[in-house]
């Protein structure tokens, strides 16, 4: 990696390039990030995806398509994201790297530019965003919300998140729900879009072989237009331990029951035990060497796939199941059972390293790609100290096995959620 460049454009905004000149492409990325509320989630979530329709220089698809061809076929993107209470609405433009343009051309200057009129000069008519486009993103984004739904392991999480977050932000689905995104008016859209650009903490980033500066500036003149900014309070709640256990059982047309688990881990960023309880989250059911996966399903059979991850954000640890019905029960006790081996210290050194081995390995693999380096560094938006993938994995490597036993007595059961076939009743 040749270089790491952070600094302020103007408060609430900040930039960041990550230069490698091992790629051959650049990217080029805006993050918006809002706390998340049910009243604004559906017509937040909208707004990238209709804003990468087109710009007022680029007023339909046709002629942004052929900017994005003269640009040597780039391309544009947008999606939506939670990161702990917060909605991210991106928007990324990539391209090849300069040194490749055939006529010297400074593509990450033009891709810049590119991407500051679709984000600061929509082609609103009459102050509205274009009916058809408007109408054709409603109709995708809740085709997005069905698609989550008709993936049962997608749903069962989901489900289980909702309901043992049911008050906090992040229990809202990251796209608001389907009525909501029905419901929404193009003069709301207009309105979200000028709250977004004067309140939502942004994170600009341009990564790969690109020089940053040209893209500075761009962005740099682009805010300057906007005036002053009062950046919205982006905190995420963390619910240190769970006082009950809530049960939820629903009954769907389902060939394979689910069973989602959900903890409070008592820990979140920036907390210094993060690493440890990653640490401990990947022994217990993070790797094809974890507990869970050796035990529950190798061993024992009583699953499909039985997998648990760690949310450093909201301090939750998911357990994700695939069971048949007759089975839920045992499932469920034993993955407790396997939780308190853990607590007890009932693990040997070859267990703990090869949960190291691949956590450290996956970190090691951030760098293979410009989307993994982004995701890596859009979550470090909220740490006390950014790090870089090398970092973390250090960390890891230097929790103690006391540390790990530590981390999982601080794990308590806050929400069981099955999800089985009609006609039947969990086990």
């Amino acid at each position: 990696m040749i270089g790491i460049e952070q600094r302020a454009i103007c408060d609430g905004v900040n930039f960041r390039s990550i230069r490698d000149t091992k790629f051959k492409t650049m990217r080029i990325s805006a993050h918006l990030i809002v706390p998340m509320s049910r009243q604004t989630a559906a017509e937040n979530a909208l707004l990238p995806f209709l804003l990468s329709r087109a710009s007022r220089e680029y007023p339909d698809f046709t002629k942004l398509g052929q900017r994005l061809a003269e640009l040597y076929g780039a391309s544009l993107n947008a999606d939506v994201q939670k990161l702990g209470d917060l909605q991210v609405l991106s928007l990324s433009a990539s391209g090849i790297a300069d040194r490749y343009a055939l006529e010297g051309e400074a593509i990450s200057g033009e891709l810049a530019k590119l991407l500051c009129s679709i984000l600061f000069d929509p082609p609103l008519v009459d102050g509205l965003f274009p009916e058809d486009g408007f109408e054709q993103e409603k109709r995708q984004t809740m085709e997005l919300i069905d698609s989550e739904y008709s993936d049962k392991r997608t749903y069962a999480r989901q489900r289980c998140e909702a309901i043992m977050c049911a008050d906090e932000p992040y229990g809202v689905n990251r796209y608001g729900g389907k009525e909501d995104i029905a419901r929404v008016e193009r003069p709301a859209l207009t309105a979200a879009w000028k709250r977004l650009l004067d309140t939502a903490k942004i994170e600009l980033m341009v990564l790969g072989d690109c020089d940053p500066a040209p893209v500075y500036e761009g962005f740099r003149a682009a805010f300057e237009t906007l005036g002053s900014r009062k950046t919205a309070d982006c905190t995420t709640k963390v619910v240190r331990s769970a006082e009950k256990i809530n049960t939820v059982t629903e009954k769907m047309d389902v060939a394979q029951g689910k069973l989602v688990m959900g903890f409070r881990t008592g820990t979140a960023t920036p907390d210094e035990e993060v690493p440890a309880t990653r640490l401990m989250a990947a022994l217990f059911g993070g790797t094809p060497n974890s507990k869970l996966f050796l035990n529950v399903r190798e061993k024992l059979s009583l699953c499909y796939y039985c997998s648990a991850s760690y949310n450093s954000m909201k301090g939750i640890m998911l357990v994700q199941s695939g069971v048949e019905v007759k089975n839920m029960e045992r499932a469920k006790e034993e993955i407790l059972r396997q939780l308190d081996e853990v607590k007890q210290g009932n693990f040997d050194e070859s267990e703990v390293e090869a949960a190291k081995m691949s956590l450290c390995n996956s970190y090691r693999t951030l760098s293979d790609s410009l989307g993994g380096l982004e995701n890596w560094y859009l979550s470090q938006t909220f740490a006390s100290h950014s790090q870089q993938p090398e970092e973390a994995a250090a960390q890891i490597n230097a929790v103690t096995r006391q540390e790990i036993i530590d981390a999982a007595n601080r794990v308590t059961l806050d929400t069981v959620y099955c999800l089985v076939g009609n006609g039947e009743d969990a086990q």
